[in-house]
């Protein structure tokens, strides 16, 4: 008998802005849709900015000025015979139902769904499809306000009644995100037991700062990281240690 294929509902998500959602869920994305061979759908409920919506037109343009990556996209085209993952703009209050709606009209079910949403909690619908997602991931910084505010979110968010979408099987998982390789571990393990303290996980692995995650393709000819349209070139997602995070990401959905 055939099981129909479960849509991992995952959001990238926190209260503070700068802290790296939306560059995770683009460089995840990519590299889940164009390297590892998972079908991936991104809703963009960030309104108004709708930044990787933006982000795609961006990428689009970088492509056709820069022979470096089109030949990138030609090459990757050929060998994985695939389309681009499409960028679905939404408001977070229709996000769940834009996005049934969109699966229900495709030949081939997406195994995630990203969402990408307004950083703050008060926006209309954004509490609603947080309950909904399967996984959420919420990037914090070693910053006493970025710490306090998502810690006192997440306590909040797990402390709201269970709604009809509402998932109870739902997974929350923080984790280091810029990390800059000079501050003192201490830190960090004074922040870890606080978060540990409050019945909280986090990820083991710490994602490195770097310039690149603050520069789009177009910044540069002649390398890939940030893009909607192209996977980051692994020696670059090594640096950052975005490669180990991508490994302890599958294991933590099951994909």
């Amino acid at each position: 008998m055939e099981t129909t294929k479960k849509t991992l509902k995952i959001s990238f998500s926190t209260q503070k802005g700068g802290v790296g959602k939306s560059t995770m869920t683009t460089l995840l994305a990519s590299v889940l849709h164009y390297r590892l061979g998972f079908n991936v759908l991104v809703m963009d409920c960030d309104f108004p900015q709708y930044s990787l919506t933006n982000m795609r037109e961006r990428d689009k343009k970088t492509i056709m000025q820069s022979d470096y990556h089109k030949k990138a996209a030609m090459k990757q085209y050929q060998s994985i015979n695939k389309k681009a993952y499409p960028i679905i703009r939404c408001k977070a209050e229709n996000a769940l139902q834009s996005a049934s709606q969109y699966v229900s009209e495709l030949a081939v079910v997406p195994d995630v769904i990203f969402f990408d949403l307004p950083g703050t909690a008060n926006t209309k619908g954004v509490l609603t499809t947080l309950k909904a997602m399967d996984f959420i991931f919420s990037p914090i910084t070693a910053d006493r306000l970025v710490v306090e505010s998502t810690l006192g979110f997440t306590k909040a968010f797990l402390g709201l009644p269970q709604t009809d979408d509402g998932n109870k099987e739902q997974v929350i998982r923080l984790f280091w995100n810029q990390v800059d390789g000079r501050e003192k571990t201490g830190l960090y393990d004074a922040y870890q037991s606080v978060i540990k303290e409050l019945g909280l996980s986090v990820m083991e692995t710490r994602i490195m700062d770097s310039k690149r995650f603050r520069k789009e393709t177009d910044d540069t000819g002649s390398y890939i990281f940030r893009s909607s349209l192209l996977p980051a070139e692994p020696q670059l997602l090594k640096v950052v240690r975005m490669d180990l995070f991508v490994e302890e990401f599958l294991k933590t959905v099951h994909l």
